[in-house]
């Protein structure tokens, strides 16, 4: 059975039973900072499985996108050694939310196995928790599996928390039974052996339980189920392979590698385990890039920065000594876009964030090599015999050397590693990596509003109007506390049945404007929105109060709404017209829309060149003239999907959402407030383009009035250079050009005549000279005189010269500045680094260079001179040691 059989008939089954197919959700869980990755299938339906979310259906089945290779689930170093580990994977699941359980659950999954997939029941064994004696009799008496084939485990192995508190309960895990041949051989042989022989590939987990603070755990009013089988291993397993990588979800890929590296794939060989590591990876990468993660020094995109790394190191093996995996992971993307449309959508910007990334490495890598040649000598130098851990780490860590390189090329020079430093850097990285991630939160505030969001149906009316009477206060809140009035000048939060104020979500602010009763008003400084069921009006009391059930009226600030949809509908032209201009790699990643600007962040690769930002401009501007219409409509996720509509990582939908369309130009997923037309922007204004991450580009905007005054302040700022300068407007930027250039012949002419003063200004220096084994070493203090200057100095006396060592120094501002030359003739005798190194520490300062030049500045410019008189010292004892 192939693999998009094996994933389908999972999928049509539970789609027969009643269960609703749900599409993958991103690998960048939405609203959830305490997850790197999307590990799980359950992920999508954590909020309805807290109560905090309510769905239109009561059962699912989806086949979920994981990686698991950062955070607290990471299996990164193990991927490729053994059969089973990868860092992406798909998850098949299915799941009831307050519906069925235990035994329909044992049910579906013995029927499925049995009859979907043949499975002879012979080979299957399952575990249950020890205590769980419903789920013995569910397993012994409806499916007739032998009580010998039923093991009993602990808490360990079978039993699932969300977390330390909440939802949890107890699990049932099914095996495979691969035989005798697949096993150790020992009479101990188990479901609990580490061996190969028993394959657990999908696991009930039964919520039953909510377990508080104390540890106590409280039945569920309404069990759910939540189940979890890799598809990987069931392709395995259904293809009679041991290894998940001898399945056609791997094999192309594999021989994709094999051909490229001339090599040939046999398992158990150094050489498999690197062709296992770049199929592997290949298909994260793919994943990772399409859903808009870029390679960088954090988060997410460290996480891929390691894998592609990680491939990079074992490509070595294959003598793939250069960029390859974005090949791979090319080929991966055409492999699996059937499926995922992302990835055939981006395979050519997925190879090329990847080829960037591998050429970047392999530079590093040499960098890295040199810096461990360095420590090593440097290490010898001290009579140590031991590199220290966390410069190791380093090595690791920032340049890429695997931990194998390095300790050959130490054990070559008769150097020890310190393994124990190195563990500990490695084990505090993981904790810093855990706690970047944890969610904090005011939990107590967010417990009110969970509650609020359960409890309470508040209808949204701002998408037809900005004004609306008669609406019911239902809570006040004040400081985390439900509260029966605000009085003037107090300040709170209410909750009311009907409101036209929107609040923040979707990267655009929250409404402002004044709620009115016949006992009082209040200003709406805010409105916020922290469940997708709750809007909070942030509001202060000007005179009188308003009590719990008051009936108000509401009025939006009109004109700040008005401006605020302006720039909202201009993001989507925005995005539209990067995507045709750019290219469909581009995917938002994050946005700002507020009544004074706005700003959209991309990714993207390349700087945008002055032409493209005009270019970009000019689109948006010719969409707004030709006022295309804005459409809304209402669909179903999937079918807003399949339409064409747009939707963006880290945001979380609803089963029903709202689509918006611009003409034939743009389609996206949007729940904000736009124009009905395109011509209601006005017009379009580019007024910053930056950088703010590794491959994320961002730029800002203004529309309609905002616009206009942007025009005007321009021009009045073109008008005052145009007076200043008295010359027409048009002739500025060469006039300006041409002062540039006047100014660098300037600056030059001066540099050159500051450097003569000083050369030849013997009352500003102290120097002095002398003479060993025909060495010349000339130690000057110039007064006053910068970095710059001291380079040039040193610069001129090598010139010309031989065998002749210069240490020059200068302090001033509180500060000191050294250099050193030496003429390239005695450059292998007396390093200039090393002097550098020797003395740099006495002015409190840092610094380096290389064996001819080298500098150092320090905050301690009275000790300027003892560190010139150790120079002496320094150079004389390298001079007798040749």
């Amino acid at each position: 059975m192939r693999s998009t059989e094996v994933r389908e008939t999972f999928l049509r089954y539970f789609e027969n039973k009643n269960h609703k197919r749900v599409m993958s959700s991103s690998l960048i869980p939405a609203n959830d900072p305490t997850l790197l990755f999307t590990n799980a299938g359950m992920n999508q339906f954590k909020d309805t499985f807290l109560g905090q979310e309510k769905r239109n259906y009561i059962r699912a089945t989806s086949c979920q996108k994981c990686v698991r290779a950062g955070g607290k689930h990471n299996d990164l170093e193990n991927v490729g050694k053994t059969n089973r580990h990868h860092t992406f994977f798909e998850m098949l699941g299915n799941f009831s939310f307050g519906d069925y359980f235990k035994q329909e659950a044992i049910e579906y999954a013995w029927d499925l196995l049995l009859n979907g997939y043949r499975i002879s029941p012979d080979r299957l064994w399952v575990s249950i928790y020890e205590e769980d004696e419903e789920a013995y009799q569910i397993w012994h008496k409806t499916t007739g599996i032998s009580a010998d084939r039923i093991i009993r485990l602990g808490m360990k192995d079978n039993f699932w928390a969300m977390g330390e508190t909440g939802p949890c309960g107890p699990c049932s895990e099914i095996y495979y039974d691969q035989g005798e041949q697949a096993g150790c051989g020992k009479e101990t042989c188990g479901l609990e052996c580490d061996c190969e022989r028993y394959l657990e590939f999908w696991n009930l987990v039964f919520m039953q339980y909510n377990r508080d603070e104390q540890g106590i755990m409280h039945p569920l009013p309404s069990p759910s189920i939540d189940t979890g089988m890799g598809l990987e291993r069931i392709v395995a397993l259904l293809q009679g392979k041991t290894s998940n990588y001898d399945t056609d979800l791997f094999m192309p890929l594999i021989e994709e590698i094999c051909e490229l590296a001339n090599a040939e794939y046999a398992n158990n060989t150094e050489t498999s385990v690197a062709i296992r590591v770049a199929a592997d990876h290949s298909r994260a990468v793919a994943f990772l890039i399409a859903a808009g993660i870029i390679p960088s020094n954090e988060g997410r995109g460290y996480v891929l920065r390691r894998i592609i790394r990680r491939a990079s190191r074992y490509g070595k093996l294959l003598h793939l000594d250069y960029p390859y995996l974005y090949k791979i992971a090319y080929r991966a993307a055409e492999i699996m876009g059937n499926l995922y449309s992302e990835l055939l959508e981006a395979k050519d910007y997925i190879a090329k964030i990847c080829y960037s990334e591998e050429e970047r490495y392999h530079n590093v890598v040499s960098l890295g090599i040199a810096r461990l040649e360095e420590l090593i000598h440097k290490t010898r130098e001290q009579d140590a015999t031991c590199l220290p851990g966390n410069e190791v780490f380093k090595l690791y860590d920032t340049f890429g050397l695997p931990l194998d390189l390095i300790e050959e090329i130490a054990s070559e020079q008769n150097i020890a590693i310190d393994y124990e430093g190195y563990n500990n850097n490695m084990q505090m990285q993981k904790v810093t990596a855990r706690a970047a991630w944890k969610k904090e939160e005011d939990s107590k505030s967010i417990d009110l509003y969970r509650d609020f969001s359960n409890k309470f149906q508040i209808e949204f009316l701002g998408y037809e109007r900005t004004e609306y009477s008669g609406a019911k206060i239902l809570s006040i809140i004040k400081e985390n506390m439900e509260v029966s009035s605000l009085k003037e000048g107090e300040r709170g939060e209410l909750i009311i049945d009907k409101t036209v104020f929107y609040g923040e979500s979707g990267g655009q602010v929250g409404d402002k404007g004044i709620i009115k009763s016949v006992s009082g008003e209040a200003i709406v400084e805010d409105t916020q929105k922290p469940f997708s069921q709750l809007i909070l009006h942030i509001v202060t009391i000007t005179n009188g109060e308003l009590s719990k059930t008051d009936t108000v009226d509401l009025y939006v600030n009109k004109l700040r709404r008005e401006t605020i949809m302006r720039n909202h509908t201009a993001t989507h032209l925005l995005n539209a017209s990067l995507r045709q201009l750019l290219g469909t790699h581009v995917k938002q990643s994050g946005s700002l829309v507020s009544d004074e600007k706005f700003r959209f962040d991309f990714t993207h690769f390349d700087t945008l060149s002055p032409v493209t930002v005009k270019e970009i401009e000019k689109l948006v501007n010719e969409k707004i003239y030709e006022n295309l219409p804005v459409e809304i409509s209402w669909k179903s996720l999937e079918e807003a999907i399949d339409s064409g509509a747009l939707a963006f990582f880290g945001e979380k939908y609803e089963d029903h959402v709202r689509v918006m369309k611009i003409g034939n130009f743009s389609k996206e997923l949007c729940g904000g407030t736009h124009c009905s037309s395109t011509g209601q922007i006005g017009c379009f204004i580019l007024t910053k383009v930056s950088s703010i991450a590794a491959g994320i580009r961002r730029i800002e905007a203004v529309t309609g009035a905002l616009a206009f005054d942007h025009i005007q302040k321009n021009r009045d700022i073109l008008a005052q250079l145009s007076e200043m300068m008295k010359i027409q407007p048009a002739v500025i930027p060469e006039k300006i050009k041409s002062l540039l250039e006047k100014n660098k012949e300037i600056e030059k002419e001066l540099e050159q005549l500051r450097i003569f003063t000083f050369s030849h200004k013997d009352t500003d220096q102290l120097t002095t000279e002398h003479t060993i084994n025909d060495i010349k070493i000339v130690i000057r203090e110039i007064h006053n005189a910068q970095m710059d200057i001291l380079r040039e100095l040193i610069d001129e006396f090598r010139t010309g010269e031989k065998k002749s060592i210069g240490v020059f120094g200068s302090s001033g501002n509180g500060k000191a500045s050294i250099v050193v030359g030496v003429t390239p003739d005695i450059s292998n005798v007396v390093s200039a680094a090393e002097i550098i190194k020797k003395i740099a520490p006495i002015i409190e300062g840092g610094g380096g260079g290389r064996k001819d030049f080298a500098q150092a500045g320090g905050k301690k410019s009275e000790k300027l001179k003892e560190a010139l008189d150790k120079s002496f010292e320094c150079i004389e004892k390298l001079i007798k040691k040749q």
